[in-house]
């Protein structure tokens, strides 16, 4: 038995694909337009992102990478970054859970997700930053993306990346 035929899912568990539709909609593989947004300038990259459904129909995986594995191939750059989000509904406390982990950057990121309008957010703390990750304008072929930061406390917030996707 291999790793893949115990985590990956065929679908959602009946109990959980109403509270994880959103994100069920994002189930495939995804090529990304990124724009880093620094204070003196934007940098532009490609990425690949991937979702599935796993453990038991629970639960929606992603894996996203940037540079793309083709151009990490092609120029033999191996910087950027290579994470996972697991996102599943708490029956307890009735939300969305997600944790982005990204071992490049050493980063552990616990979110709580919520549907706004016809968004997605995402929000945590962390380092004392307020962050909030929104998924925006989803259609069954594309959607957009945006991480925003506040130091604030959340009284201002700004734009730190976003990404337009496009489905494979």
């Amino acid at each position: 038995m291999s790793l893949s035929e115990v985590l990956f899912s065929e679908g959602p568990r009946p109990e959980a694909a109403r509270e994880l539709a959103f994100f069920g909609r994002l189930v495939g593989s995804w090529h990304v337009a990124v724009t880093n947004h620094h204070e003196d300038g934007d940098e532009e990259l490609t990425g690949e992102w991937h979702f599935g459904w796993v453990l038991d129909g629970r639960a929606v995986q992603d894996v996203w990478l940037a540079p793309t594995r083709a151009e990490r191939a092609r120029t033999g750059d191996r910087s950027g970054e290579w994470g996972a989000t697991l996102r599943f509904y708490d029956e307890r406390s009735r939300r969305i859970r997600s944790t982005w982990i990204g071992p490049g950057r050493g980063w552990v990121m616990p979110f709580v997700a919520r549907e706004q309008g016809a968004e997605m957010v995402l929000e945590g703390v962390f380092d004392e930053v307020h962050t909030r990750w929104i998924f925006s304008d989803v259609e069954r072929d594309t959607f957009r993306w945006r991480a925003a930061e506040s130091a604030d406390g959340g009284r201002t917030w700004r734009v730190r990346q976003s990404m337009i996707a496009t489905r494979v």
